[in-house]
């Protein structure tokens, strides 16, 4: 994506307010919500994962889904996702107006199972379904299928390129517009991602999407790198460094949205973020949760001296 006069050339797809909050023990009152999401795209954020549309029995921190989106739904220009794992959430996201969906379809068959309790199989069905779906009631709604534990899973141990390519083929077969990988459990290695992001374009082309990586143990960074490296130019981060699976075992945060804008501008490539404003965001989420642990090394360090970081249109 070449950057012009009002689009910068990488997408940082803020997923805190789902993937952040689903993994902490606490809830975070509806209102600090607002004020957070507010917070993000103040700073520039253009596309947010604000919810996912669970049974709140399951993940008490998602109940108010419906409200979320519709006070994310305020901001125009925002592109407002939410995370459905089946046919039942796809149609309470797409009621209540989301603008894309992702969906969780994992390549490791053990994760499938511990996760959303299906088969892969059943996954590209449920796909089928949800896409129908899709095109009879919101047509312009766009659909992403996240190829979760695409580079290892703590449950199975290693998961197999050809067990990644073909989720991710089977699903931009089943309709979805778009298939990224998540390194779901934080074992990938930047060798790694180029390989298998280049293996899964070879397949899917033009529908290839998303960075989504872990930083569990270290490599967040250097892992979307090495995916911008081969073309990938959307990348899921949480403010904080908030995140994790809960049917992962030991998979924590995400890549730190801070550090992650840090990297690119300071490497001269555009995200279209503001990070002294990205980084003030960082009060309305510790308001929400307070004593919940944040990360990020630009916060703790401070913007080097002289910085000057060029400004995009609103």
């Amino acid at each position: 994506m070449k950057a012009t006069a009002t689009q910068p050339e990488v997408l940082i797809s803020e997923v805190g307010p789902r993937d952040g909050l689903q993994s902490v023990k606490a809830v975070m009152p509806t209102a600090d919500k607002f004020v957070w999401i507010d917070a993000l795209v103040a700073a520039g954020l253009r596309e947010i994962e604000v919810c996912s549309f669970v049974p709140a029995r399951l993940l008490p921190q998602m109940a108010d889904a419906a409200e979320v989106v519709r006070h994310a739904l305020t901001h125009p220009g925002v592109t407002v996702m939410a995370l459905v794992p089946n046919l039942r959430g796809a149609e309470a996201a797409l009621r209540a107006g989301v603008h894309k969906l992702t969906i969780p379809a994992s390549a490791s068959a053990a994760h499938m199972m511990a996760n959303v309790r299906m088969t892969r199989e059943q996954m590209i069905e449920q796909i089928r379904a949800i896409v129908r779906l899709r095109d009879e009631i919101a047509p312009g709604v766009k659909v992403e299928a996240g190829i979760s534990t695409a580079f290892g899973c703590t449950i199975q141990g290693e998961v197999s390129d050809d067990d990644v390519v073909w989720m991710a083929g089977e699903a931009v077969a089943a309709g979805v517009d778009e298939a990224g990988l998540s390194d779901t459990t934080g074992m990938a290695n930047p060798a790694q991602v180029r390989r298998l992001f280049n293996k899964v374009r070879a397949v899917i082309g033009e529908h290839t999407g998303a960075a989504h990586m872990h930083n569990t143990r270290g490599l967040g960074l250097a892992n979307c790198l090495a995916a911008y490296d081969v073309g990938v130019r959307t990348f899921d981060s949480s403010l904080g460094g908030l995140g994790g699976c809960p049917y992962a075992p030991g998979a924590s945060g995400n890549v730190v949205t801070e550090d992650l804008v840090f990297m690119f501008e300071a490497m001269g490539v555009r995200t279209g973020v503001d990070l002294e404003i990205l980084i003030a965001a960082r009060a309305p989420l510790k308001k929400g949760l307070p004593g919940e642990p944040v990360y990020g090394m630009t916060p703790e360090a401070g913007l080097p001296k002289g910085w000057v970081q060029p400004r995009w249109p609103a």
